[in-house]
């Protein structure tokens, strides 16, 4: 189990995984055999950008929509866990079936409808799927692998072995450290993003990879600096989430800056930043906020997101 059932709401949204891997079982052979026909599967299509099956549900959350394992499609299955009455839990990464009642979803899409369960579920599936997606050659010898360890490692003829990695990359909310409605943080639009059909513009968090030899910490301070310019006063570590598109580890900050500091962005990578009040995150939130002098309306990220996390915390007064 990795994060206890009453400490799972306190985290971000893809963070709140209560699964239990079971590591111990992946080099048993017979109880994977035995495991696996009794199993439950979550079938996820990686070439439709990682979605899974998932049911609505009248309060509008949803939830993952398992088949039994006799009926999974035919493929690689992978061990994911064991839920607490004993069931193994798999993924197969397949076309999805099509079940009436369901829909297919991405887990950006709802990843914050889910239950803490299915949340860390989802997510896994989808980072070990995206792994053995990239990893079907060894890039040591070229030489085509194969599934080990119930899908937790690949082996090439050769015997060299590779397990799941994760890139670390940082995201952090940029604001002014003041309480109250006239506090103000730092929001961005990615160069890549361009603007939807119906002229909206998002915007979020500051956010880049931790590169070679270097710490998270720096990362931000560096990231910063390159894509508007300014310097930091402060830094608070918030939390982290697995983000498996294709295969990140999102390390959140909170960090205060002056905002009477001049910006200069980096077009390559933001083309637009602005300092926004709580009010206005606000009325981002609701979707109604049109900036005042670009008189376009601008939105936040998916509630999925570590970056949306960030700014609801700080929204709230708890990410000072």
């Amino acid at each position: 189990m990795t994060i206890p059932p009453e400490f799972a709401g306190n985290v971000p949204p893809l963070a709140r995984g209560t699964l239990d891997r079971s590591a111990l079982r992946r080099r048993d052979e017979t109880w994977l055999a035995d495991a696996w026909t009794g199993g439950q599967v979550i079938v996820v299509d990686l070439t439709k950008g990682g979605r899974a099956l998932v049911a609505d549900r009248p309060d509008g959350s949803a939830g993952l929509v398992l088949l039994p394992a006799t009926e999974a499609p035919e493929g690689e299955h992978w061990f994911l866990g064991v839920d607490p009455d004993g069931t193994s839990l798999w993924t197969v990464s397949a076309p999805l079936p099509e079940i009436d009642g369901t829909r297919p979803a991405s887990l950006r899409d709802v990843g914050h409808l889910l239950d803490n369960r299915d949340a860390g579920l989802f997510t896994a599936a989808a980072a070990l799927g995206n792994w053995h997606l990239s990893h079907r050659f060894s890039p040591r010898t070229g030489l085509p692998t194969e599934v080990v360890e119930a899908g937790w490692a690949r082996r090439d003829a050769e015997g060299n072995m590779m397990w799941p990695r994760t890139d670390p990359a940082m995201i952090v909310l940029v604001h002014d450290g003041v309480a109250g409605p006239a506090g103000r943080c730092l929001l961005g639009h990615n160069a890549t993003w361009g603007t939807t059909a119906d002229e909206v513009r998002r915007f979020s968090c500051l956010a880049g990879y931790v590169e070679p030899g270097e710490s998270a910490e720096a990362a931000v301070w560096r990231e910063v600096a390159e894509e508007v310019g300014i310097g930091l006063t402060g830094l608070t570590y918030s939390g982290s989430q697995s983000w498996p598109f294709p295969g990140s580890l999102m390390l959140g900050f909170h960090a205060t800056a002056d905002p009477d500091t001049p910006m200069r962005l980096d077009p390559e990578e933001i083309d637009e930043a602005h300092w926004f009040t709580r009010d206005d995150v606000a009325k981002m939130i609701a979707g109604g906020f049109v900036h005042p002098d670009t008189g376009i309306r601008m939105s936040l990220p998916m509630r999925s997101s570590i970056a949306f996390y960030l700014i609801e915390t700080w929204l709230g007064g708890f990410g000072r």
